[in-house]
């Protein structure tokens, strides 16, 4: 699905979660004989590659509704946004960055997890044009 925006305006961003498992705590365990190993995976953090070099990293985000934009269209996204300074066709990566705590058998630690999707995004210029009549 390609998304349409505009040179100079808000990109607001933010992850969609529609359940724990998107974003967390997910905790699971499991147990072979007498031993026992528990994982509780959280998202620490939204990393966004713009597409153009520039990344924003931030958390969840706060998605977009005509409710919160009120007063004008153009409104900065109160947690996390980004403004494209040139047209083109940009393609935008959002990576939830995880981290998996697991303990188990006297063992524990910290393992790092990354998961990512990517959309196009167009971004056009706005103009105007005056004319005498």
């Amino acid at each position: 699905m390609r998304t349409m925006g505009l040179v100079g305006w808000n990109v607001w961003l933010w992850a969609a979660p529609s359940s724990q498992l998107q974003w967390g705590p997910v905790t699971d365990s499991i147990s072979e004989g007498d031993v026992t190993v528990t994982l509780t995976a959280n998202v620490v953090r939204m990393r966004w590659e713009m597409g153009n070099g520039d990344d924003v990293v931030c958390g969840a985000g706060t998605p977009w509704s005509s409710v919160r934009s009120r007063g004008g269209h153009n409104v900065a996204s109160p947690t996390c946004g980004y403004v494209y300074e040139e047209d083109g066709i940009y393609t935008v990566s959002g990576t939830s960055e995880w981290e998996v705590d697991w303990s188990g058998g006297g063992w524990s630690g910290t393992l790092p997890l990354s998961l990512s999707r990517e959309v196009e995004v167009i971004v056009g210029e706005l103009q105007s044009v005056n004319v005498n009549p």
